[in-house]
């Protein structure tokens, strides 16, 4: 299956070559951290020295538009748009390292998640899905 992703902001690719490409910081340290394309798989690339500490909270940014890619739907998540066999979808994932929740959501609702701290963020996502 081919996974392409784009920034949520000014819609250019992040992934034209395997890994999602994004800039991670936290406090002073600022690198670009490769993320694995397909959900659910939370394997990181990091620059030779760099690591993430468990339970570290990073803000990702787009590295072309450097538009922040933290969502308001939870200021633990952070959001990209996912194009996956001719269809858009809006992937979140957790920006907690060593947490493992992914979510991929369609103009319809909730399509799959994946990680085993999903329980975390799934009451606030169906509440914010509802409520009107």
């Amino acid at each position: 299956m081919d996974w392409s992703y784009s920034c949520p902001h000014c819609e250019l690719p992040l992934n034209p070559e395997g890994r999602v490409v994004l800039r991670a910081e936290h406090g002073e340290r600022r690198f670009l951290a490769g993320l694995h394309p397909q959900p659910g798989n939370y394997s990181v690339e990091l620059p030779p020295g760099e690591e993430m500490a468990q339970g570290t909270r990073w803000e990702f940014f787009c590295p072309v538009c450097d538009h922040s890619l933290v969502s308001e739907l939870s200021d633990d998540l952070c959001e990209l748009d996912l194009h996956c066999d001719g269809e858009t979808h809006r992937v979140y994932f957790s920006r907690i390292a060593g947490e493992e929740a992914t979510f991929v959501v369609s103009a319809e609702g909730m399509l799959k998640d994946y990680g085993i701290h999903t329980d975390r963020y799934l009451e606030r996502m169906v509440h914010s899905k509802y409520k009107r």
